[in-house]
């Protein structure tokens, strides 16, 4: 992350330590540090924000940077007026996967790698996206051997992605075998691989 989105989630996250508002920061964020480092536009936070926190956050905040309009409950943005850096604060909800992957955060206030694969695969599911599938595989092949498939299993049936989570497991694995075995770019059952 370079020094200006950097400063600016400093910034944001002094202000939610000093109201002593729990979060948890977006799965971009953590499938670049799980996975593979990509580039981002904006940055994602899951905040644990009552009702009487509302205020003293708009007043803490509008000093550096501009707010959206904060309705109780609604996902708002920021955006960093130094850098214009955005932020979507989306806040926690009482869904019982939400409230588990918030539980399991990271010291550092990072969803955990299986936390980060299963909410890219419920984005994913919803509307396509090829960095999110990208995303996902990337947090397989740097966590594989780390990973608690029993609990990626459990949540993937909850959230209704688990054809998705054993595809991405079985792409993964066809993966690691193609480059064990031969050239680059083989992959099982290609006309390059039967020769």
């Amino acid at each position: 992350m370079s020094l200006a989105p950097a400063e600016a989630l400093s910034r944001l996250l002094e202000v939610l330590d000093r109201l002593e508002i729990q979060y948890m920061l977006g799965q971009s964020l953590a499938s670049a540090a799980y996975g593979l480092w990509r580039s981002m536009w904006d940055i994602d936070i899951v905040a644990d924000i009552a009702v009487q926190d509302v205020e003293s956050l708009i007043d803490r905040l509008r000093h550096n940077f501009y707010i959206d309009a904060i309705e109780y409950g609604r996902r708002f943005s920021v955006i960093h007026l130094s850098t214009s850096y955005k932020f979507n604060i989306f806040p926690l909800t009482s869904d019982a996967y939400e409230q588990t992957r918030f539980g399991r955060r990271t010291f550092d206030s990072l969803p955990t790698a299986e936390d980060v694969i299963l909410s890219k695969l419920r984005s994913y599911g919803e509307r396509p996206s090829e960095q999110d599938w990208n995303d996902v595989l990337g947090v397989i092949a740097v966590q594989c051997e780390r990973l608690d498939l029993p609990y990626l299993r459990e949540w993937a049936r909850y959230l209704k992605v688990e054809d998705l989570l054993e595809q991405s497991l079985a792409e993964r694995h066809e993966s690691m075998w193609a480059s064990s075995s031969g050239a680059a770019g083989e992959t099982p059952g290609s006309p390059d691989a039967a020769r």
